[in-house]
């Protein structure tokens, strides 16, 4: 059980990572043709795609990158708080 949840701890923070690495290289990749910006791509899609069927545009910006870090540091501190870290 510990295995899982440092796991899973692990990949939250991971995936933060990921998700600031991404906003970063869209500033400087903005083709997205660079290799690292397409697995960044790759690997946060699948969290930001659903949020921004929900959340409307904000003009030129998109936010759902910072909903995105907010859930899952929400999610990080149920699961430490669940188990007692």
């Amino acid at each position: 059980m510990d295995f899982f949840v440092a796991f899973l701890l692990l990949l939250l923070q991971v995936l933060s990572w990921a998700i600031i690495g991404r906003v970063l290289l869209s500033w400087v990749d903005q083709s997205g043709s660079m290799r690292i910006t397409q697995i960044l791509n790759e690997v946060t899609e699948p969290i930001l795609a659903p949020l921004r069927s929900i959340i409307p545009a904000g003009g030129m910006f998109d936010f759902t990158p910072i909903i995105a870090m907010l859930l899952l540091q929400v999610l990080e501190m149920l699961i430490r708080s669940s188990v007692g870290r």
